[in-house]
């Protein structure tokens, strides 16, 4: 994790660097915080072509970013078994790395706006609990048919086996705003995937709430961030989100432990326990002046400096 650190971060000065010979700036936020003036310019080829034909209005609203994480896996059914324990904890990912409640110049009253935006594509959202890979293939399969999708690669559940490489994929998070929590994150979903194979290798079954619970509790998780309450999946009953955090870090501390991160999710959890995810500093500056430029200004130096750093700034007069 602390090579991963080191790439992010490097990465991140890369990019700010090469905007400001441009005269731009560069934020790492889950939406556009100020208002846009029309639908974003789309690239020029076939497959954007097909895809302006096939989603109209959707393309033009879909100007939002994500925290994609990758996990080696070593085949498509464990990949799916693997995907069958995580889906549970999706709305804890979530409440963790929510960081767009602005868009486009209004306040959404959401913590993960780009949640609720994502969820409007065809195929998108929480997964299915997959029985077997010819369940999975007979599904997407159904779904390209349909024309729902274009390919495989149009598949935008929060979590999926890549199209292109040999590994899992957790989509759900937000782009958060520094490096230091894209490592928190990191962390912590390579756990969870470490603590699923053990189960599976154990033979324990997966958990198996209802799509539309999970779904509503990845809803919830959208709207609440990590304030008030969070569905103790697979029940339907709520607890206090910082609970279900505490639930999860349990579930995975022997992997982290393995991994030599306890210690380094352990104090960014405590961190963000006390400064709030990404939506909660966004607001806190947003509350001072009411200025979306203000909270565009503190993106731009928390994108670049230490997660301790950018909370110090934002909550500077």
């Amino acid at each position: 994790m602390d090579g991963l650190g080191e790439q992010i971060r490097s990465m991140r000065a890369a990019v700010a660097d090469a905007a400001g010979r441009y005269g731009l700036r560069v934020i790492s936020s889950g939406s556009p915080v100020l208002g846009l003036s029309g639908p974003p310019p789309i690239s020029e080829g076939p497959r954007y072509a097909q895809s302006i034909a096939t989603f109209r209005a959707l393309d033009d609203a879909h100007t939002a970013c994500a925290c994609h994480i990758h996990v080696g896996v070593s085949d498509l059914p464990q990949a799916l078994e693997v995907s069958n324990h995580v889906r549970p904890w999706l709305p804890v990912l979530i409440a963790l790395s929510a960081n767009s409640p602005y868009w486009a110049g209004r306040d959404t009253g959401y913590a993960s706006w780009r949640t609720i935006s994502l969820a409007r594509w065809p195929v998108a959202g929480p997964p299915p609990f997959f029985e077997s890979p010819a369940h999975f293939d007979e599904l997407v399969n159904g779904v390209i048919e349909t024309g729902a999708v274009m390919d495989r690669s149009g598949l935008y559940w929060d979590i999926r086996p890549s199209s292109h490489v040999p590994t899992l994929e957790i989509r759900v998070a937000d782009a958060v705003a520094t490096a230091d929590e894209t490592v928190l994150l990191s962390a912590i979903v390579r756990a969870m995937v470490a603590t699923a194979l053990r189960a599976i290798d154990a033979g324990e079954p997966a958990p198996r709430p209802q799509s539309e619970i999970v779904r509503a509790a990845c809803w919830r998780a959208a709207r609440d961030g990590l304030a008030w309450e969070s569905v103790d999946l697979p029940a339907t009953s709520l607890i206090p989100v910082t609970a279900r955090v505490d639930q999860l870090l349990t579930w995975i501390e022997p992997a982290l432990r393995h991994h030599g991160d306890l210690e380094l999710v352990r104090s960014g959890w405590s961190r963000l326990r006390a400064d709030g995810n990404g939506a909660d500093r966004q607001c806190l500056t947003y509350r001072r002046r009411a200025s979306f430029p203000d909270v565009v200004d503190d993106l731009i130096a928390s994108t670049t400096i230490s997660g301790s750093d950018s909370v110090a700034l934002a909550q500077s007069p």
